[in-house]
C-alpha cells in the first residue's frame, strides 16, 4: 500500500519510502517532565502512536523512540519548591506522563530514554563540534556557531535576517552572533556534571541529537515528528547540528501536529487554560478523549469544548453498542470469532495512507458500523458476513487506539441471554425488563 504524508521540510505530501525497506526508525520529541501532563501534551501522543499503529497494521517494522527531557530549569525550580531531588520529581512525572498515555489508548514507544542516561555521549557530541569549528566556548558556556550552516531556517522557513534584528533586543553580548544557541551551560545550581568546560548541563538543542544518533546509528532516520511548536528553535536547532556532525537534515520526513484549543486560544500554562490529561480522562474517558483528537487531522488544530466533547462521547456510544450487540450475536450462535477475515478495512486504511487522515477513516469505521446494524436486524444474518465485520471493527479500533471492548460471554452469561429472549417471546415483560437490566450491568446488552 502506497502511504503518502506531508513533509514538513519540504512542505509537500510526499510518497513515504523508508530508508530500509519495511522498516520505519522514528523519533518523537518527549515532554520536560516538572509537572503533570495537560491534554495538550497528548496530541503527539496520540497522533504518532496512530501513525506507528497504522504502518505496523500494514506491515512495517516500527521502531518508535520519544524522550523524557530530565534536566531543565524549570525542572530545577519545581524540584526545589517541593522539596525534592530532581531524580525523585522526574521519576514522578515521567511515571505520570506514561499513565496518561496507556489511559488515553497509546502504547508506551518501544524506547523511552532520558536525557540524564546520555551526558557522556552529549559532552563527547558537543566536544566534537567545538573541534570541528561548528561550536565554540566563552567563560564555560559552548555555543553553536550559527554561520556555519548556509541554510538554515530551511525547515521553519525562517528569515535569518529578520532574526538578527530580532535577537538584538535581547543579545549576549558573549556570542559572537545573537543567533547562536547554547550546547552547554556552565552552572552549578541543581545537578550539573563535570565537562572539558566546569561544571554545567546540556543544551536543550542537542539532546535530542545524540539520543537519535546513540540509538539509530545510521544517524539518519526516516520520522522526526512533534509539536508545529518545536519546528522553531528546537527542530531547525537539531537539524543545524546535525549538519555539522553529520551533513544531513537528521529525518527524511519532518511531521508536525497542530496545537489543541480551548475556544480559539492555544492551551497554555501562561494562559491559565491548561486541563491535566489526567483529570479529563477520568472525566470522560481515554477513548472520548482520544476521540476528539483522532477526529481532526494531525494538521489542523483540535477544540476540546463541552460541545465537541459530548459529541465524541456519543461517538463512542455508537461504536461500543455496535461493537457488544455483534459479538453477543455471535457469540450466542457459536461462531468461532477468530475465524473473522478484516475484508472490508481497505477503505481505512486508505485514508489513513492518505497523511495519516484519521478524519476520514472514522468515516469509513461510521460507515462499517451502520453496515453492522443493518446486519445484526435481519431475521437470518449472515453470520460469516458479521464475522468479517467483526474483524474488520477490531482492527480498525486497533489501529486508531480506541479501547472499546466487548464482554467474553460465558455459559452462564449465554443462558441468561437465552432467558430474556424465551421471556420477551413470551410477553413475560417484567422478567424480560429485570433479566435485560442484568445484562446492561453485565456489559453485554
Amino acid at each position: 500500500m502506497d502511504v503518502k504524508i506531508y513533509n514538513s521540510l519540504t512542505n509537500k505530501v510526499e510518497k513515504f519510502e523508508t530508508i530500509e525497506p519495511n522498516k520505519v526508525s522514528m523519533y518523537v520529541c518527549g515532554p520536560t517532565v516538572y509537572g503533570y501532563p495537560h491534554i495538550g501534551n497528548m496530541r503527539p501522543v496520540v497522533v504518532f502512536d496512530t501513525f506507528r499503529r497504522f504502518l505496523s497494521y500494514i506491515g512495517y517494522d516500527v521502531t518508535y523512540v520519544s524522550n523524557f527531557t530530565d534536566v531543565d530549569d524549570k525542572i530545577i525550580k519545581s524540584a526545589a519548591q517541593e522539596n525534592k531531588s530532581e531524580k525523585e520529581l522526574t521519576d514522578f512525572y515521567i511515571s505520570a506522563f506514561k499513565d496518561a498515555t496507556q489511559k488515553i489508548g497509546s502504547m508506551l514507544p518501544n524506547i523511552t530514554p532520558r536525557v540524564t542516561e546520555y551526558i557522556d555521549a552529549i559532552i563527547k557530541y558537543v566536544d566534537n563540534l567545538v573541534k570541528i569549528g561548528a561550536a565554540y566556548e566563552v567563560n564555560g558556556d559552548v555555543y553553536f556557531r550559527v554561520s556555519k550552516i548556509l541554510d538554515y531556517g530551511s525547515l521553519s522557513g525562517i528569515n535569518i535576517e529578520d532574526l538578527k534584528v530580532g535577537a538584538r533586543i535581547e543579545e549576549n553580548t558573549q556570542k559572537e552572533s545573537p543567533l547562536d544557541f547554547a550546547l552547554w551551560k556552565k552552572t552549578d545550581v541543581g545537578i550539573n556534571w563535570d565537562s572539558p568546560w566546569g561544571k554545567g548541563r546540556p543544551g536543550w538543542h542537542t539532546e535530542c541529537c545524540v539520543m537519535i544518533d546513540t540509538i539509530f546509528p545510521r544517524h539518519f532516520i526516516d520520522v522526526h515528528g512533534g509539536g508545529y511548536d518545536l519546528k522553531f528553535p528546537h527542530h531547525e536547532n537539531e537539524i543545524a547540528q546535525s549538519e555539522a556532525t553529520h551533513n544531513n537534515k537528521i529525518a527524511k520526513y519532518w511531521m508536525h501536529n497542530a496545537f489543541i484549543n480551548f475556544g480559539n486560544e492555544k492551551m497554555s500554562k501562561s494562559l491559565g487554560n491548561v486541563i491535566f490529561a489526567k483529570d479529563l480522562i477520568a472525566k470522560v474517558g481515554g477513548p472520548v478523549a482520544r476521540m476528539v483528537i483522532i477526529s481532526t487531522h494531525y494538521r489542523m488544530p483540535v477544540t476540546f469544548t463541552d460541545d465537541t466533547l459530548e459529541a465524541a462521547k456519543q461517538e463512542v456510544n455508537k461504536i461500543e453498542f455496535a461493537y457488544r450487540q455483534l459479538a453477543l450475536k455471535l457469540q450466542t450462535s457459536n461462531v468461532d470469532m477468530s475465524k473473522g477475515e478484516a475484508k472490508y478495512i481497505n477503505p481505512f486504511l486508505l485514508a489513513l495512507a492518505d497523511d495519516l487522515n484519521t478524519a476520514n477513516a472514522l468515516m469509513e469505521l461510521f460507515n462499517l458500523i451502520k453496515l453492522i446494524n443493518t446486519a445484526i436486524r435481519t431475521r437470518e444474518p449472515d453470520l460469516v458476513l458479521l464475522n468479517d465485520y467483526f474483524k474488520t471493527l477490531t482492527d480498525m479500533l486497533f489501529v486508531l487506539g480506541l479501547d472499546i471492548k466487548y464482554t467474553s460471554l460465558t455459559d452462564d452469561d449465554k443462558k441468561l441471554y437465552q432467558q430474556y429472549m424465551e421471556a420477551k417471546a413470551n410477553k413475560d415483560f417484567a422478567k424480560s425488563d429485570e433479566i435485560r437490566q442484568t445484562l446492561i450491568e453485565r456489559k453485554i446488552l
